[in-house]
């Protein structure tokens, strides 16, 4: 990569973080995962950002601006482990804590979220952190893009909040893995939960491990599970 190359990647990276500093009020705050702290820039309060349409159009709602226990709990497994340039999908990234996470571990990260606003917050917190951003993809859950395939290791926190995305994921899981592929699930004991275990044997997936991992900060106690599926 030459100078002039490397100078306009910041110069990019710089123009995003400074666009949504300008279109969002802002706030950042500093994530412990293993070894390392990262800082991460998100909408001050994500109540500001519900829009009637959205919600009208099909329900949604900006989870993605808020920082979830199991997210960090999934960032923590994630920073812990050699990515060794395995490709990698997020989905549901949010404010992308775990995607960044995850190439700080040197994994070749996908980010996909519903809302562009999402990526725009992952790029540019890749960026911050580690001069670099993950590739960044509009990805629907009901309508997951079969060109999405091949991948290492997909992983998500705390989406199985709803019993359609619980019955979704599993097939999303089996198409997007390539054969030996790994999943990871972070789940806080999510209503739907057992709905998603439910499914895998269908799906023709093996739940390998599920290790609870305790989360406590800000008054926030929470027991949240890694499920780890593997693709045949």
């Amino acid at each position: 990569m030459t100078p002039s190359t490397i100078a306009l990647e910041d110069l990019e990276g710089v123009a995003l973080v400074a666009a949504i500093e300008q279109r969002f009020d802002t706030v950042t705050s500093d994530v412990s995962v293993g070894d390392r702290t990262l800082n991460i820039l998100r909408p001050r309060n994500s109540d500001d950002l519900i829009r009637e349409e959205d919600f009208v159009k099909d329900e949604r709602l900006p989870y993605w601006a808020d920082i979830w226990p199991s997210s960090t709990i999934l960032a923590e497994q994630m920073v812990r482990t050699k990515g060794n340039g395995r490709r990698l999908l997020e989905l549901g990234c949010g404010v992308g804590l775990v995607s960044t996470a995850a190439l700080a571990a040197g994994y070749d990260v996908v980010s996909s979220d519903y809302y562009t606003d999402a990526l725009a917050f992952t790029r540019a917190n890749g960026f911050r952190n580690l001069r670099r951003s993950p590739e960044a993809r509009m990805i629907n859950w009901r309508e997951f893009p079969s060109a999405e395939t091949g991948y290492d290791f997909v992983i998500a926190s705390d989406v199985l909040y709803e019993e359609e995305y619980a019955r979704l994921m599993p097939q999303i899981f089996l198409n997007a893995l390539k054969p030996g592929g790994t999943a990871i699930v972070a789940d806080p004991g999510r209503i739907a939960a057992p709905i998603f275990l439910e499914q895998l044997q269908a799906a023709g997936l093996t739940l390998s491990s599920d290790k609870i991992f305790p989360f406590s900060a800000e008054g926030i106690n929470q027991q949240i599970t890694i499920y780890r599926l593997e693709k045949p």
